[in-house]
């Protein structure tokens, strides 16, 4: 029998942030197609704008766009539906990432308006505890005017083994490299422990090869990616490349959203907010580097939000202000991206987790 893939998808709700999603929804996922049958709506949520999965998959959590805590639902095991276990303060305002450790007894979360990281414990139950460890991040300020005036960090990428993850700062131009003591829950800085961007970048979010030490990081205001070298013992990075997400001929205005690595490390995988495409890019085994194999258009507007499904067989691209997911085929071989026809309606969404 093949196993059941649930999704679960999060987005804007307030009006504040121009959202028409009503709270967080679960589908099931035929493993063929790729298409989607809703199975529940969680209603009356304040933008649940990011997801995340505990690692054996029984708790899903949400940060909240523009909110001051992260919460934690309880998933039915037979069912995949969600129930509320409870909410926590994060520490700070703007939860936009969070990111579990290795040990599965730590939740973190980026607070990208109040420029700090939060560790919250993470209880037997899935339940999330008191604040442990609330560390602001510091620097110097990026040159733009409206988006880089003061921290910003805007993910929390752990490495392959759960031990190290980046936060990416959009609004210092720099990412951070940290780990959490798994003895108190303290953040501890790895080595460097931070590597600056172009000027003016503003880094967003990042990923990590599957196998190969090489980690990538979206820049949302120059629309780049870097390449880094990524030392797993030491928690070190080294910059190795800057590759635009847009083509030549392409004049207009475009910030990016988000990354999306295939589980070969094959191919890595960037959205265009403006030029409103999947930017696609085929891996150098032996360096790392990346190779502009193409653009494949998302079919909407503003993909704030692009994922691989866990065999990488099939990309869903999250255009927010289309109300629409659009879900494409992925070529194993050439990395390419062909439109399936299926969309799944769902208002302003901004996260998808697969369990």
């Amino acid at each position: 029998m093949t196993p059941t893939t649930l999704a679960y998808v999060g987005g804007y709700t307030a009006r504040e942030r121009n959202g028409r999603g009503e709270g967080v929804n679960v589908y099931r996922v035929e493993p063929g197609s790729g298409t989607w049958s809703h199975l529940q709506l969680l209603p009356d949520i304040a933008n649940p704008s990011w997801l995340t999965l505990d690692r054996p998959g029984r708790v899903l959590y949400a940060a909240h766009g523009d909110g001051t805590e992260a919460t934690a639902y309880a998933i039915d095991p037979a069912s995949g539906r969600l129930r509320v276990l409870g909410r926590r303060p994060t520490g700070g305002t703007n939860g936009v990432r969070l990111g579990i450790d290795a040990s599965d007894r730590f939740l973190v979360c980026a607070n990208y308006s109040s420029g700090t990281v939060a560790v919250l414990p993470i209880e037997p139950d899935g339940s999330l505890g008191a604040l442990r460890d609330l560390v602001p991040l510091e620097g110097t300020l990026g040159p733009h005017r409206t988006q880089q005036t003061s921290a910003h960090p805007h993910d929390i990428a752990f490495d392959p083994r759960g031990r190290f993850f980046l936060v990416p700062d959009k609004g210092l131009d720099a990412v951070f490299v940290f780990r959490v003591d798994p003895a108190g829950g303290k953040l501890v800085a790895g080595a460097g422990p931070r590597v600056a961007t172009r000027s003016g970048a503003g880094p967003r979010h990042a990923g990590f090869h599957p196998t190969a030490p090489y980690a990538y990081v979206l820049n949302e205001l120059d629309s780049t990616l870097t390449t880094y070298r990524f030392d797993a013992e030491r928690g070190g990075l080294s910059p190795r490349e800057v590759v635009t997400t847009l083509p030549r001929d392409f004049t207009g205005n475009n910030t990016t959203s988000e990354i999306a690595i295939a589980p070969s490390g094959r191919f890595v995988y960037g959205s265009n907010r403006g030029h409103d495409s999947i930017a696609i890019f085929r891996v150098d085994e032996s360096t790392g580097t990346l190779h502009p194999m193409g653009w494949e258009p998302t079919q909407g507007k503003t993909p704030r939000f692009i994922a691989l499904d866990p065999a990488g067989a099939f990309l869903y691209a999250a255009n927010q202000d289309s109300d629409a997911i659009v879900v494409f085929r992925v070529d194993p071989r050439a990395g390419t991206l062909t439109p399936t026809g299926h969309v799944v309606r769902v208002g302003s969404p901004s996260s998808i987790v697969f369990r």
